[in-house]
């Protein structure tokens, strides 16, 4: 009896369950009843004129890492973290992509990150400023867009109620609306598809999804002062 005790009374202090055996009590775990979410907010794409309102209030290193999110519809950790030794270069395609490592993505497989016009002028805008990681402010990584800047630029644009990973319903949205493929969608997100690792993609298949890609890049009616700036200061970086 005294045996029984002290097994039980071990149990609750580390939390596991189990009898005087050493057995669980419980075959099997019960299912867990989930509450249907009543408060949950719906996503908020931003339209073109809102991301421009948006941006123009970002101080310049917040400008780059929204502007990327916004056109390759990576998470904020993904941006955040993404290191130079992620960039993969397809010589043949004249481009280059990042595979983040699964421990760093949410659904924990590896996460192919396309490179449309748009990023990829940030990407090049960004390359000597660090040794290690893409995104920086005064030599040091930067840990999180949802920040004070953050805030107070949207407060100023008029948009107090825009989140950061709005600016990834903003991509999946604007795919969508240019008649890009469900399965390349979610590719082109990160989400979960049949394919089991994305290092397995061909060149014609990073080709396929660079042109979608390239759909949201907007035309010259929706072009924002932020990119006409970018590039600006990328022919600026070639002597242009």
């Amino acid at each position: 009896m005294f045996s029984c005790c002290l097994r039980l009374r071990c149990a609750v202090l580390t939390g596991e369950w189990i009898d005087e055996n050493g057995l669980t009590w419980l075959h099997s775990a019960p299912r867990i009843k989930l509450f249907p979410e009543t408060d949950r907010r719906d996503p908020y794409p931003l339209s073109w004129e809102e991301q421009e309102a948006l941006f123009a209030e970002l101080p310049d290193y917040l400008r780059d890492m929204c502007l990327f999110k916004a056109n390759t519809g990576c998470r904020e950790s993904e941006v955040c973290n993404l290191k130079w030794s992620y960039e993969v270069d397809y010589p043949l395609l004249k481009t280059s992509v990042f595979v983040i490592p699964r421990h760093l993505v949410k659904n924990r497989r590896d996460r192919l990150v396309i490179l449309n016009r748009v990023s990829r002028e940030v990407i090049d805008s960004q390359r000597g400023k660090h040794e290690e990681y893409v995104f920086t402010f005064e030599g040091k990584p930067v840990k999180r867009i949802y920040n004070r800047k953050w805030r107070m630029a949207r407060e100023k644009a008029g948009l107090p109620q825009v989140r950061v990973h709005d600016l990834k319903h903003t991509f999946g949205r604007r795919l969508r609306a240019a008649d890009v493929p469900e399965e390349d969608r979610r590719d082109l997100l990160g989400h979960k598809s049949g394919k089991s690792m994305t290092t397995h993609y061909s060149a014609p298949e990073i080709a396929k999804l660079l042109a979608y890609a390239n759909r949201v890049c907007g035309d010259e009616c929706h072009k924002s002062d932020t990119i006409v700036f970018l590039e600006k200061k990328a022919a600026k970086n070639r002597g242009g």
